[in-house]
């Protein structure tokens, strides 16, 4: 199978990895950056050096220009014709900000294109994009606006990427409406290190992905507090339920989020030492601004681009979700770290579910 991966960061240049790692499959895999000094230094020296540092790159990994002309611009996500020819699966390996922008130009693809990424696309009132609209959209829907008719779905699950990449044991979920392309991303991805389920729950996977990272911030938070581990295990129960509740609000099944995409990725994402919206939190907890926080991190943390969004959707659909409410006014600073705990320490006694 010839596999394009479109963004040679963290996650996309891991998955690489361990598709070429896969010793019955022999898929050819080209990994495209778009920065040329970044794609000649991994050429030459054989690793991600930003990104996934101590890592080798197997030498029958390709690496591709994806060319970018002005950068910051729309421009510069331009793909020449050539990028594409001749593949069987193109995965999106971006943050959030430019799956629509490359849907648009992926909208004649006629093979399936898939995505990594996890999160609500910014709500903008913006003219040139005139769809967008004022809630920020999942990926599912902004795939409906910018390219109906294509093959597509999303691969997520608890998944960090320097341990994908360095073939520690992984199950992730590839989920979409379509069959075929469930069974291209088995194809493409499931061996000897990396298992992939399949799900036809594309909005349960999705919203699980995006809310958990906003969660891992209030975890972060918890533990930056260091409120104990009662608390840190009741505040991810109480997240897992807030996820779901939106999620079945958006049309999503419950058992979805008693799987890899739900509890699994909670899990991991508000836990793990190597989660970036955790170390937020736990900056925030100590003192930092949110600046300061991200701006340490070198990576995108998608829960600070989408905590508003999370609220703002579940508002519009009358959910309650506290936890990433107070998480929302801690980021935009209406509230303190210490303000966000009493605010969700305050709320009043109810039944559980």
């Amino acid at each position: 199978m010839k596999i394009a991966i479109l963004g040679a960061g963290a996650w996309g240049t891991a998955l690489a990895i361990s598709a070429c790692g896969n010793p019955d499959a022999k898929h050819h895999v080209t990994l495209w950056a778009r920065d040329p000094q970044q794609a000649r230094a991994m050429r030459h020296q054989r690793i991600n050096q930003r990104y996934l540092p101590g890592i080798t790159l197997p030498t029958q990994l390709d690496i591709g220009v994806w060319p970018a002309h002005n950068a910051g611009d729309t421009a510069s996500l331009l793909l020449p014709p050539s990028l594409l020819a001749d593949h069987d699966l193109v995965v999106v390996a971006t943050p959030m900000a430019a799956l629509r922008e490359l849907l648009l130009q992926l909208r004649d693809c006629r093979v399936p294109v898939v995505w990594l990424c996890k999160g609500f696309e910014e709500a903008v009132a913006d003219a040139a994009l005139p769809n967008a609209g004022p809630q920020g959209l999942l990926a599912h829907e902004v795939l409906a606006q910018a390219a109906p008719g294509l093959q597509a779905g999303v691969l997520s699950g608890p998944s960090f990427a320097q341990e994908v990449a360095r073939g520690q044991p992984t199950a992730l979920v590839a989920a979409s409406a379509q069959a075929s392309v469930r069974a291209t991303l088995v194809q493409a991805f499931h061996g000897p290190s990396l298992r992939v389920y399949t799900s036809d729950d594309i909005v349960g996977v999705e919203v699980g992905g995006a809310v958990k990272n906003v969660l891992a911030i209030a975890t972060g938070l918890c533990d930056g507090l260091y409120l104990g581990l009662n608390a840190r295990a009741a505040l991810i129960t109480r997240g897992l339920h807030e996820m779901t509740r939106l999620g079945v609000a958006l049309g999503a099944r419950p058992e979805t989020f008693m799987g890899l995409s739900g509890l699994g990725d909670l899990v991991l994402t508000a836990t793990g030492d190597l989660s970036r919206n955790r170390k937020v939190g736990l900056a925030l907890a100590q003192g930092q601004t949110l600046l300061q926080a991200v701006q340490s991190l070198g990576h995108v943390a998608e829960g600070v681009y989408c905590a508003h969004t999370v609220v703002q959707r579940a508002r519009h659909l009358a959910i309650d979700m506290p936890i990433s409410a107070a998480v929302e006014a801690l980021l935009d600073a209406r509230l303190s770290p210490q303000q966000a705990l009493t605010a969700l320490m305050g709320r009043e006694a109810r039944d559980e579910s």
